[in-house]
Formats: structure tokens, C-alpha cells, sequence
């Protein structure tokens, strides 16, 4: 394993951990993340995100492999099963990662999942029928990011 495949593994063992302060340590200072629902996160951002997303997700629980990476860039798979607070029904949500790394850090990483099948799984009835949809996208989109700014706030 070469040193950006350990740097992944290192970081989704402690995100299986629920070790935020691990997971942060391997972003860069000025580091980038984006998926279906955060786009465009900074390095401050997406280190604030997982801390949430772990602490808020008290019975999430998450599998990871397919680990490869480069000397500049990598990739993973990822499963992460948990409930989602809003609507107390089980996700099993499934994500490729694609990192990009400078200097032994993340400094880009974008995760790709099904937004359909995840508002499908997390929304029930108004997923399956509206979360094709930009509408129910953006909302997801503007909510989530201001849950996150209240975090960052009182944290």
C-alpha cells in the first residue's frame, strides 16, 4: 500500500471510528469537497461536515474498500448505512470517492452517489416522486448547508 492508499484508509478507518479529529488531520489547509448535497465546501467546511455528520449520526455505521491512489490522485468505494434525522427511515447510501492529494493531504475529494436512490431511501414517498426533481435537489442542497452553518456557529 503506498502512502495515499494508507492516507485513505487511514481516513475512512477513522471515520468507521467516529474519530472526526483523525479524519480532519488528512485534509489540507486549503482543501475542497463537493457531493450531491455539499458542493463546494472549504477546507474549514468539509472538516466541520464530518464532525456533524458523526455526531448527529449516532447509529451510523460505514464499510469502505477498493482503495487505489497515485502519487496525485486516488479513489474509493463506500457504504454508509445510518438514519436519516428527518424522516427516521434507514439509508444505505452508496459513494464513490475520488481524492486528489499535494504534499500527503486531501486536497480534493468528491463523493458520488445516487441522489435519487438516496431521497428515494431517506424521503420515502416525496423522494420517489420528487427526487429526480432540481426543486427537491436544491432544497436538500440549501438546507443541509444551513444545518451546517449553525454548526459551525455553536461549535
Amino acid at each position: 500500500m503506498n502512502a495515499n492508499e494508507q492516507l485513505i484508509h487511514h481516513f475512512y478507518t477513522c471515520f468507521k471510528n467516529k474519530d472526526y479529529n483523525g479524519m480532519q488531520a488528512c485534509y489540507a489547509d486549503n482543501a475542497t469537497f463537493s457531493d450531491a448535497v455539499f458542493k463546494n465546501l472549504n477546507s474549514d467546511q468539509v472538516k466541520a461536515m464530518w464532525q456533524m455528520l458523526i455526531l448527529k449520526g449516532k447509529d451510523m455505521r460505514i464499510e469502505f474498500g477498493q482503495i487505489s491512489a497515485s502519487e496525485k490522485a486516488g479513489k474509493a468505494h463506500w457504504d454508509a448505512y445510518y438514519t436519516f434525522s428527518a424522516t427516521g427511515k434507514n439509508v444505505i447510501n452508496k459513494i464513490d470517492a475520488n481524492f486528489e492529494f499535494e504534499n500527503g493531504k486531501i486536497v480534493k475529494h468528491i463523493d458520488d452517489f445516487n441522489f435519487y436512490t438516496w431521497a428515494k431511501q431517506a424521503l420515502g414517498t416525496t423522494g420517489l416522486l420528487l427526487g429526480w426533481t432540481g426543486f427537491l435537489k436544491n432544497k436538500i442542497q440549501t438546507t443541509a448547508m444551513a444545518n451546517l452553518q449553525k454548526f459551525m456557529e455553536i461549535k
